[in-house]
């Protein structure tokens, strides 16, 4: 109770002493603030736990510890959700798109700690994913929250959760102009002076705070890349294309193992079955174990062989073909050990996967044409440019990759061929999959928020907030003298026919039944059944928006009734949508 006479006092206050805009700046610091702190926790609590469990790990010979430690962990995991949270917190940011569009901005308080929890058994434990999309939601929540406590509005709600993401990601990566391009390209905020501003001081905030809280060797960056030379623009292009083709192979692959698990009834053949498979792949291939940063780490640095350290393929190592094979077949398993992970009960992101796909790719690439005599390339470079090409493709975000890897490079050297190989990747990707791996569900849902105003402001409109109950119904058996004593106290036109179990049967519209209303002789012989017509179409409560309004263009009616299990429930009408529709419209786009 304290707390709240405590938030009444302060928004009493702020009332009187601080305008909203200034509010807003200070609230984005705030939130920016528990973002990076949030980043940097995860992240240094995740990378004590490895060193930790993998610094007696030999590299010369197979290590059954690479069996054991990925099963501990989704079991740990599953178990916390099970038996403290009870509830389900995979696909962070598909969860945010969701708040936005249906929960105007809510997300559940054990948001702001259970991801942070959960991801980090996971991933410490070795998880094939990432920890960006977990911290992701935290940092949202975490806006969502301080929202919630301040009674703001769904605007500044949205924009608070924005703050939030973009604090956490750019503490996870020390790169605020990233982070502001995700919570815009991403989450799909506008770009306005309203939302730059904060999302700019969340971004930075979060930047500080990793810069003098994570520890150096935590932070994934590169102080180094080859000059840019214009003679291999060519293989930049081709570099596009495969990344694109294999973000489309990742996604699908995602998407279909995923839905083999949710087959799977008991959460304890789930966890058997995914933490086995999972288990025997890093045992396998050890380069699977984790985020993959650290074997992204050894490619930059020249020592790719290192990547068979623990693996059968140890004592082939020198052999480029042999090597070639062994990263191609990593590359490939690192699609179902994310899967797996993720499928099982594990909680993660597909943020550091894409990088590590991405970096694979461009390695083999290079690496490849640099063997078989042709124009020498950078294997550095495209590396780097690699991973871009595989994030613009698997998150449909190719301006967030551009400016991540030019951060996490310190500088802009491969500016060009980011955005080339970038744009190529993402026009090959949405070719196959129109939306990416965060939207696809909610998109089919009709649940997606985007930048296209008009869709947005459909999608934030609730159907059953615009059914109008007050119209009159009739009875199929009713006589025309029935009807006339329902039209005298009714201030409508249309009347519902309905049998006893609520069953639309039909309508009676007013202006069809206008001459003969006084005509007595007809009263009795008469009956409302002979009177009614269809209607055009039939609404579904738990059609979305955007469906119900192509119902309207498609009939060209102003009316049209709604059903839910068959059973009549009331009437839609344009009207009443167009002025919710402007009323949202104001608040969505108000400066």
């Amino acid at each position: 109770m304290e707390y709240k006479i405590f938030i009444k006092d302060f928004l009493r206050w702020k009332g009187a002493n601080l305008k909203q805009r200034k509010f807003i700046i200070f609230l984005s610091f705030i939130v920016g603030l528990l973002g990076g702190l949030a980043a940097v926790l995860l992240k240094n609590s995740v990378h004590l736990i490895n060193v930790w469990l993998t610094e007696s790990v030999a590299v010369d010979h197979l290590n059954i510890l690479y069996f054991a430690f990925p099963l501990a962990g989704i079991t740990l995991t599953v178990l916390y959700l099970r038996f403290f949270v009870k509830d389900n917190i995979s696909h962070g940011v598909s969860r945010i798109l969701y708040a936005i569009s249906k929960k105007n901005g809510i997300l559940k308080t054990h948001n702001t700690y259970s991801s942070v929890i959960a991801s980090a058994m996971t991933v410490g434990f070795g998880g094939s994913v990432g920890l960006e999309a977990p911290i992701v939601l935290t940092g949202a929540a975490l806006g969502s929250r301080l929202s919630r406590l301040l009674r703001l509005n769904y605007k500044t709600t949205i924009l608070m959760l924005g703050c939030g993401s973009a604090g956490a990601i750019a503490g996870i990566f020390n790169a605020p102009i990233a982070a502001i391009v995700f919570a815009l390209e991403v989450l799909m905020l506008d770009l306005t002076m309203w939302s730059i501003i904060p999302l700019m001081i969340s971004a930075t905030t979060g930047t500080v705070v990793s810069y003098f809280l994570m520890g150096r060797e935590v932070v994934f960056s590169f102080s180094t890349v080859d000059p840019f030379q214009l003679r291999v623009v060519p293989f930049y292009v081709a570099l596009g294309v495969i990344t694109g083709l294999v973000s489309v192979l990742a996604s699908r692959g995602v998407r279909v193992i995923e839905s083999l698990y949710v087959k799977i009834e008991t959460p304890m053949q789930k966890i058997i079955l995914g933490g086995t498979v999972l288990g025997l792949l890093i045992f396998l291939f050890p380069p699977l174990y984790g985020e993959g940063y650290l074997a992204l780490k050894s490619i930059m640095t020249g020592a790719a062989m290192d990547l068979t350290n623990g693996s059968l393929f140890f004592a082939f190592r020198e052999n480029f073909w042999w090597l070639t094979a062994f990263l191609i077949l990593v590359l490939f398993l690192k699609i179902v050990a994310m899967s797996v992970t993720t499928g099982s009960g594990g909680v993660g992101g597909i943020f550091a996967p894409s990088l590590f796909m991405g970096g694979l790719t461009g390695y083999i690439f290079s690496t490849v044409n640099n063997h078989l005599g042709f124009l020498r390339v950078s294997e550095r470079n495209f590396t780097l440019v690699g991973m871009a090409g595989i994030m613009a493709g698997i998150m449909h975000a190719p301006l967030t990759a551009i400016f991540l890897i030019a951060e996490i490079t310190g500088g802009y050297t491969l500016f060009v061929p980011l955005i080339l190989t970038s744009a190529i990747s993402y026009l090959t990707a949405i070719y196959f999959e129109p939306h990416s791996i965060y939207t696809e569900r909610l998109a089919k849902r009709g649940e997606l928020i985007t930048h296209h105003k008009d869709k947005a402001v459909l999608t934030l409109l609730n159907l059953k907030s615009v059914i109008e109950k007050d119209l009159k119904p009739v009875h199929p058996d009713d006589s025309l003298g029935d009807l006339v004593k329902i039209i005298s106290k009714s201030k409508r036109n249309i009347y519902p026919v309905v049998d006893e179990d609520q069953i639309l049967y039909g309508i009676v519209l007013l202006d069809n039944v206008r001459e003969i209303i006084f005509s007595p002789e007809m009263y009795d012989s008469t009956k409302v059944s002979d009177l009614m017509i269809l209607p055009p179409t039939l609404i579904d409560a738990n059609l979305p928006m955007t469906e119900v309004m192509k119902k309207f263009e498609e009939s060209d009616a102003w009316n049209l009734p709604v059903v839910q299990d068959g059973k009549y429930v009331g009437f839609i009408s344009k009207a009443k949508i167009f002025n919710q529709y402007r009323k949202l419209l104001v608040q969505f786009s108000d400066e």
